[in-house]
């Protein structure tokens, strides 16, 4: 009986109108990419939990923060806040080999500035994806809606030649429409879906790296202001 109806589902995606079967493709062509950037953005946030709770850990275990510049980057290549370390402990080693003016407030300024590119150009790298699955997710019901609607009105001004009207006569050509609508939900649902997991998943990142910038910073700047006072 399974292999009947999917046989009569396809039988009436074939039998639709030019204009349905565009709008069909289109969302077949929507929820395959869509899919894509779902399975992507999972292994990559996956990834980015595990490698940044692995340096939190190792740069707050009381080890050496230079010995840990020189690895972080080949020990997790896929986790922003080692981006961020990497990028302000960089400005640090300018200052403290004397390439920059030896000013604290000129230190702090620029790791700050640092840290602030670095965050944000790894939080567009993340956000990449992300406003093609809210695209689909908002438009793909309203492209299947279109299609549904376009393949009832051709289906009921088919029959305006008729002498007679059944149900029989319209059923088929209401269900080739409906199926749009169908395909529409089948591919905005789940990319709502992911689009609101992985807002909240970058929305979680972004505080964990702004929480771990204040404190670096606030580290560097008893750094420097022990070497003043030794100086």
């Amino acid at each position: 009986m399974d292999a009947q109806l999917n046989h009569s589902a396809w039988t009436l995606v074939i039998q639709a109108g030019p204009v349905v079967k565009l709008v069909m493709l289109a969302l077949l062509i929507a929820s395959v990419v869509s899919w894509a950037y779902i399975f992507d953005k999972w292994r990559r946030y996956r990834r980015i939990r595990k490698e940044s709770s692995q340096f939190e850990e190792r740069f707050w275990s009381g080890g050496s923060v230079a010995q840990l510049f020189q690895t972080a980057n080949d020990e997790w290549p896929d986790s922003p806040i080692v981006v961020m370390f990497t990028s302000g402990f960089r400005e640090w080693k300018r200052w403290e080999s004397g390439d920059t003016p030896h000013d604290e407030g000129d230190l702090v300024s620029n790791v700050r500035r640092a840290m602030t590119v670095a965050l944000n150009r790894e939080v567009e790298r993340l956000e990449s994806g992300l406003t093609f699955l809210a695209t689909v997710g908002a438009t793909s019901p309203f492209v299947g809606l279109f299609g549904t609607v376009w393949g009832i009105m051709n289906a009921f001004m088919g029959l305006a030649g008729a002498k007679t009207t059944t149900l029989a006569m319209v059923a088929p050509g209401i269900a080739e429409a409906l199926i749009a609508t169908a395909m529409g939900l089948v591919a905005a649902i789940p990319a709502v879906i992911a689009y609101n997991k992985f807002s909240a998943e970058l929305r979680r990142l972004h505080s964990k790296m702004d929480n771990f910038g204040a404190e670096f910073l606030n580290i560097l700047e008893r750094r420097a202001s022990s070497r003043r006072k030794a100086g």
